[in-house]
């Protein structure tokens, strides 16, 4: 399939007259092509498509179609079929009133070439550049940042259910691949046990029928991968996905002893969660758990202009898989938002993306401001008379002098157990035994001496400045209009579902992602247009009677 670039030009006059009688208010399509033109063109989309082949349906339209489809949560048949049938869709089209549209799998078709090329941020990168060349995007201001789960597209299996599932999804990839091979290798219990799916029969409820079920579905499952890799079985069988999934499967949930026994791990022997498999057919999904939500899948982190008396538009979405914490991000969403010059001078975060090092990155390579909670000091002694805070330390000299007067020279740079810089400072065992406050110092009544653990100076400084302007008015009122991304959350998840996965893998959950963000910035920039007002916070009977000076404003 080919394509030869061509451009929209304008609107048939015939759909222009139909458009404006049946909308004489008009429409979001209708007032996106008005306002903004043809926002995607087919050159955009050129080294998608070779130069040979059968021409293709326009890639810029197409791009419009799917950011239309996830504006109003359509799913691809009934985005082909406003096309074919909609009269404000073929507005902003451009089409003639006769133009039959395309089949919906060429929406699958477009998306997987724009998986393959990473162009879903094109798509989000030329609606950002639209609007800031319609005036409404100008930055440097305030952004704001949350992140929310996401469910895989799979069944959420518990181990025992995983392994019988992955070996059953390898025998029917083998069964559809090299019936024959299968039929002569084949153990005809297997067709009882693997036939249908684990939820479709009682499980064993008691613990050591579960483990005797698993340690038999481990044998299974190890013979298959010694016969696919058998010298005589065709070399190009333990190659298939599915099969390659079981094998990786069984190196996490079994082991083999020296006599070859297969043998099902203990929970604790099994990998984190970072690289343990959930599902046998999305093998980039992670379980994860934050407070009391647990899932499988993925993490989407959303950032948006929060500026008062603007537009609010999201300004980058990175997605993620589920276990990765969200401080881990903060850079690599700074470093996102500088490739497009859109950076705050304001960075408003909840305490999951902050800590010293985020603070001082931030303001020395970007020359943000990170405002958010800090955790609090979790030494044992704080807080208190002797806690960390109350040491003062001497950078210069590098020294530490105690609440009563005592002083340490003992420095020296370490590594955390995260691997991350810091300075252990110990005093002298001498002068704590003498101390008449050591009981509470010291912890620990074994403990010879105090010791006390600093980040380096940068982020020691930065946290304690931050924790110090974190109880004031002005900083709660800033801070307050953080809340509002938890209202675009909202939104995204109410109208296109953006806590479920439409697709599997972590590459099409991003492009979903994107297109989302895509279609709210849209969205946005025309409610702004047609000076539609955002909805106020509701507030209770009981919430309206508080005093002026308790309540925290700017919380929009």
């Amino acid at each position: 399939m080919s394509m030869q670039p061509t451009e929209s030009g304008e609107v048939p006059a015939e759909t222009a007259r139909v458009a404006r009688a049946a909308f004489p208010k008009g429409s979001l399509a209708i007032r996106l092509r008005d306002e903004l033109g043809m926002l995607f063109t087919d050159g955009q989309f050129a080294d998608l498509f070779p130069v040979r082949g059968r021409p293709a349906w326009s890639p810029g339209r197409l791009a419009l179609v799917s950011v239309l489809q996830f504006a109003e949560g359509l799913p691809d048949r009934q985005a082909a079929q406003a096309v074919r049938a909609r009269i404000d869709w073929k507005y902003a089209l451009g089409l003639e009133l006769t133009d039959p549209g395309f089949d919906y799998s060429v929406l699958s078709e477009f998306r997987a070439r724009l998986v393959e090329a990473d162009a879903g941020q094109q798509i989000f990168d030329r609606v950002l550049e639209a609007a800031r060349q319609a005036g409404v995007l100008k930055p440097p201001g305030r952004a704001r940042t949350d992140s929310t789960h996401v469910l895989a597209a799979i069944r959420s299996l518990n181990r025992l259910e995983f392994v019988i599932e992955t070996l059953r999804a390898a025998l029917n990839a083998v069964a559809a691949a090299a019936p024959d091979w299968l039929t002569s290798y084949v153990d005809p219990a297997w067709f009882d046990r693997y036939a249908t799916r684990p939820e479709d029969y009682w499980l064993p409820s008691s613990k050591a029928k579960r483990c005797e079920l698993a340690e038999q579905t481990g044998r299974d499952g190890m013979r298959l991968l010694t016969d696919v890799h058998a010298a005589d079985a065709p070399c190009w069988l333990r190659e298939l996905p599915a099969v390659q999934t079981l094998r990786r499967a069984w190196v996490q949930q079994y082991v083999s002893d020296a006599e070859g026994e297969v043998r099902w791990r203990d929970p604790k022997e099994c990998p984190p969660g970072a690289l343990r498999l959930v599902s046998p057919y999305d093998t980039e999904a992670r379980a994860s758990a934050k407070r009391d939500i647990k899932w499988d899948g993925f993490k989407v982190h959303l950032t948006e202009t929060c500026d008062p008396d603007t537009v609010h538009l999201i300004t980058n979405v990175l997605t993620t898989d589920a276990t990765i914490p969200d401080v881990k991000v903060t850079d690599t969403v700074h470093d996102s938002l500088a490739t497009k010059d859109l950076l705050p001078g304001e960075h408003l975060l909840d305490a999951g993306y902050l800590d010293g090092s985020r603070i001082v990155t931030a303001q020395t390579r970007h020359g943000i401001t990170l405002t958010g909670p800090i955790g609090g000091n979790t030494t044992a002694q704080a807080p208190g008379p002797y806690g960390q805070d109350a040491f003062a330390v001497d950078w210069d000299n590098k020294t530490v002098t105690c609440p009563n007067g005592m002083t340490t020279g003992q420095w020296r740079d370490a590594l955390s157990h995260r691997g991350t810089p810091v300075i252990r400072i110990q005093f002298s065992p001498k002068d704590c035994r003498s101390c008449p406050s050591r009981s509470q110092c010291i912890n620990s009544a074994t403990r010879p001496r105090r010791e006390i653990t600093l980040r380096p100076r940068a982020e020691h400084e930065a946290i304690r400045e931050a924790r110090a302007a974190e109880g004031t008015p002005q900083w709660r009122e800033r801070y307050a209009a953080r809340n509002g991304i938890e209202g675009t959350i909202s939104h995204a998840v109410r109208v296109t579902n953006l806590r479920q996965c439409r697709y599997h893998g972590l590459a099409k959950t991003r492009l979903q992602h994107q297109l989302t963000a895509t279609a709210i910035n849209l969205a946005r920039m025309d409610a702004w247009n047609i000076n539609r007002p955002r909805a106020r916070t509701r507030t209770s009977h009981l919430a309206a009677l508080r005093p002026a000076e308790h309540r925290l404003n700017g919380a929009n």
